[in-house]
């Protein structure tokens, strides 16, 4: 009996110390694939992703940079895609923020070596840019209850902030019980002076990430498309929900909007993961979201998200516990054990 699945793609942030040596952990047999995805940075004259994978030692100021965490956490996520279980179908793919990037390649519209080629690239140019920054704020209760009023002053707040002279700040994703802010230096300090600190580790600053998902990308996004063909894009074999939560259904003319969407819209826009994810249970209802590696910090917001609409009757962060505990709901394949559950 087939299981049915959304599954999931990470974003920045996710291939952390813990997760070094993943590909040649979960993917030795994937010689082709990765060295494929080798080949591709030697041609740019960068170190191979097998290599970065199989350092001895992991360092913050290098293992965060967009060149070097993009093309570890693509070639560990599309790896997890393709080693799902037979009697898993997947019905939707969505993703974080990069995570789109690699959603686009596990849905079909890019191969996986274009999806690869998108997503070195685009960390590349983020990296060479490294416009703004970001940082990360709670809107919810420790128990997972969304305090919408609370959303509202801060948002409030990130609009207040960018309308004084020199400051620029908004919402760069709504991440479920997060908010994930991006803006210049001025923007940022005076949102870090003007809330209180929570939980001994709000608000915080996000190492090596730039002002993703503003208008501050535009010249990264000019770039892109300039350098990224619309050739690199075909039909999706999978639909596809996306940062604003609106579907891409297969079989839809859709080759030239994506493109745009990709390579424009969603890099100075903001990105609404929270909503993809309600929309995805409600539109295809699965048994199961399945978390692509690396890491497992994603498996947090796709929960807190489900909270927010009451799915199936999980109203916090104890109902939530209490079913994955008899049957698992939220699956993360960088996890050993649930990985188990849904991996051939």
């Amino acid at each position: 009996m087939k299981r049915t699945a959304v599954l999931i793609c990470p974003g920045r942030g996710t291939y952390n110390k813990t997760e070094l040596g993943y590909l040649s952990r979960y993917h030795s047999e994937k010689q082709a694939l990765i060295s494929a995805f080798d080949a591709l940075r030697e041609a740019a004259g960068q170190e191979r992703v097998s290599a970065l994978d199989a350092a001895g030692g992991y360092s913050v100021s290098k293992y965060t940079r967009g060149d070097v965490a993009s093309p570890l956490i693509y070639a560990s996520a599309i790896a997890d895609a393709q080693s799902l279980a037979e009697d898993i179908d997947v019905v939707a793919v969505t993703g974080n923020s990069m995570g789109w990037y690699i959603a686009l390649a596990a849905a079909g519209v890019l191969s996986p070596q274009a999806g690869f080629e998108v997503v070195n690239t685009m960390g590349q140019l983020m990296q060479q840019h490294l416009i703004g920054g970001q940082l990360v704020y709670p809107c919810q209760s420790e128990d997972w209850q969304l305090d919408r009023r609370r959303k509202v002053e801060l948002l409030q707040l990130v609009s207040d902030i960018a309308n004084r002279p020199g400051h620029q700040l908004s919402l760069s994703i709504d991440l479920g019980g997060m908010l994930v802010l991006a803006g210049n230096a001025e923007g940022l300090d005076a949102f870090e002076r003007a809330v209180p600190p929570v939980q001994d580790r709000f608000p915080m600053r996000l190492a090596n990430h730039a002002a993703f998902h503003t208008e501050l990308q535009a010249p990264v996004a000019a770039t892109g498309r300039a350098q990224l063909s619309q050739s690199l894009f075909g039909p999706a074999k999978k639909p596809l929900v996306d940062g604003r939560g609106q579907i891409w259904w297969p079989g839809a003319d859709m080759v030239e909007r994506l493109w745009g969407y990709t390579l424009n819209t969603q890099v100075v826009e903001p990105y609404d993961f929270t909503r993809a994810v309600q929309v995805a249970a409600q539109e295809f209802a699965p048994d199961l979201f399945i978390v692509a590696g690396p890491g497992t910090t994603l498996g947090g917001a796709v929960a807190q998200s489900l909270v927010q609409i009451n799915w199936q009757g999980l109203s916090n962060k104890a109902a939530f516990k209490a079913r994955q505990e008899q049957v698992p709901l939220v699956v993360a394949m960088g996890d050993p054990v649930q990985r188990a559950l849904v991996s051939r």
